[in-house]
């Protein structure tokens, strides 16, 4: 075992492994701007499946009680804990019920971060047609 150690062992040195690192970081920073609308995009799809289902839940409501409601709870929506609370946090949206009356209810999902650090957060809104549309554009 002493007399291999001596005579060396075949390996990379620290400048060619550095190199290789800096040279996978400039391909990661050129590819990384094409990615960021389809990160977006995806994460948009959280918003629209969480409006949907509460456009559901308003709907039930309405059919039972005649009228819309402003709270979730009383929906029975249970929103996520939020990126922005801590590490459990998974959702990216926090949805909120704008206004509720006899015939009408609007509800939106606000991005609680910015996707691609431009300073504009994602906004996406339903009503009681079930009309989703984005209001704010990330």
């Amino acid at each position: 075992m002493k007399k291999s150690l001596r005579y060396g062992v075949a390996a990379y040195t620290l400048t060619e492994v550095l190199i290789v690192m800096v040279i996978i970081g400039i391909l990661i920073l050129l590819a990384l701007p094409n990615l960021m609308p389809l990160i977006t995009k995806a994460k948009t799809t959280e918003a629209k499946l969480q409006l949907e289902h509460l456009g559901k839940l308003e709907q039930s409501y309405f059919y039972e009680h005649s009228k819309y409601s402003n709270d979730l709870v009383e929906l029975g929506f249970i929103q996520e804990k939020l990126t922005t609370d801590g590490k459990d946090g998974k959702a990216n949206y926090k949805v909120e019920i704008t206004t509720a009356t006899n015939t009408t209810f609007t509800a939106k999902a606000t991005a609680v971060t910015d996707f691609d650090g431009d300073g504009t957060y994602n906004v996406w809104q339903i009503d009681q047609d079930k009309n989703l549309k984005e209001i704010v554009a990330d």
